[in-house]
């Protein structure tokens, strides 16, 4: 009997040597990949080797990133590991949570004290130095707070209603501020947010551009104005790549067109290039559907619309205002769109020389409150 154990012992040692080796042995035929689709990021290339990145255990930490990037069916691993966390009950991954009705809603993280006194120093100087700008402020709340009923039972009230205040309190008053929750709460049985990624819907955005007409008093366009086209109902969002979660409905995303033909002229300023709309159509068979809206995130892009007596308008934002702009168009005659992650010149230089108007900021809470670029708002300025 002692006899068969320990051949059994050896028959399962020589066994899982030999997987380890066929897995090895397959890894190293297995072509690398640029690019994750799933995950939608750039993955982890072959680190060259030095002695210096040796000693100082960069090599070593890189190479780890590579192995864990490219391995044998990444993707089959990610979602069996998911699978196995839904049926233990885990309800979170990587900063989502798996809501009811399979929504993924990013977790808020609450900023550091300081870290919000010097974003609204940073705008109260920009302030300061613009006395003729009318500015508006948009921090937009998110699935967390809007969609609160979606979250998980466990998980407590998200704070993010009381740091969009507190970013308020903090502001000069000549600042126009808008509170967008009244607006999106009231529409929350309806398709506002993806159930897969972070933005809001196109559905969302309008609903904010009809609370923003009211405070700089111009005539919001009905739901009539637009023909309302669903552009793909196959979209995985930021989320779904992020959290790992698998086996979700996609979303789906929408289109609000002007039923009238309007001419516009959509320049990519740093890229020397300019279209005719204000959609990148292509971009519906990417990865990354949000994309179709003005082509993604790019440093400065300039709007000029058929409105000849409009007035201009500067647009400081994040991603969530990209599907948000189009509603704008109608209602100026030049809109200039700056991202500040990637714009690097001077803000008061291109509102002198184009003569804008008004100002918008416009993030949602995440992004405004985790990304530092809005502190450079301030630079350079007089």
């Amino acid at each position: 009997m002692k006899r068969y154990d320990k051949l059994n012992k050896y028959l399962m040692a020589i066994v899982l040597l030999l997987f380890i080796a066929l897995i090895l042995v397959l890894n190293l035929f297995n072509p690398n990949k640029i690019f994750s689709d799933s995950e939608n990021r750039n993955l982890e290339q072959l680190p060259k080797f030095s002695f210096q990145s040796l000693v100082s255990g960069k090599f070593t930490s890189n190479y780890e990133k590579y192995i864990s990037d490219q391995f044998m069916a990444r993707n089959l691993w990610i979602g069996v590991k998911s699978d196995a966390d839904r049926v233990l009950g885990k309800k979170e991954s990587n900063g989502v949570y798996l809501g009811k009705d399979g929504f993924l809603i990013q977790k808020f993280s609450p900023p550091a004290a300081e870290d919000l006194k010097e974003k609204a120093g940073a705008i109260n100087s920009f302030d300061i130095a613009t006395p003729t700008l009318r500015k508006f402020v948009m921090l937009v709340p998110t699935a967390a707070s809007v969609l609160d009923n979606k979250l998980p039972d466990y998980v407590a009230d998200s704070d993010e209603l009381m740091y969009i205040d507190k970013v308020k309190q903090s502001l000069r008053g000549d600042i126009r501020f808008l509170n967008l929750y009244p607006a999106l709460s009231s529409k929350k049985e309806e398709y506002i947010f993806y159930q897969t990624d972070h933005h809001w819907t196109t559905r969302g955005a309008y609903y904010g551009y009809r609370a923003l007409s009211e405070q700089m008093g111009f005539t919001p366009k009905d739901e009539a104005y637009f023909n309302i086209t669903k552009v793909t109902d196959e979209f995985y969002g930021s989320l779904y790549s992020k959290s790992g979660f698998r086996h979700l409905n996609p979303d789906s995303i929408e289109l609000f067109t002007p039923k009238e033909k309007v001419a516009y002229k959509v320049e990519y300023v740093d890229e020397n290039q300019s279209t005719d709309s204000l959609y990148e159509m292509d971009n519906i068979r990417k990865k990354d559907k949000y994309t179709v809206f003005l082509d993604g995130n790019y440093p400065l892009v300039k709007i000029t619309t058929g409105n000849p007596e409009g007035r201009k308008l500067l647009v400081v934002k994040d991603s969530y205002a990209n599907c948000f702009i189009p509603f704008l168009a109608p209602h100026f005659s030049e809109i200039y769109v700056v991202d500040l992650r990637y714009y690097e010149k001077n803000l008061n230089t291109l509102l002198f020389d184009n003569q804008i108007n008004d100002m918008l900021l416009l993030y949602n809470v995440n992004t405004f409150f985790e990304d530092p670029s809005i502190k450079n708002i301030s630079e350079g300025i007089e």
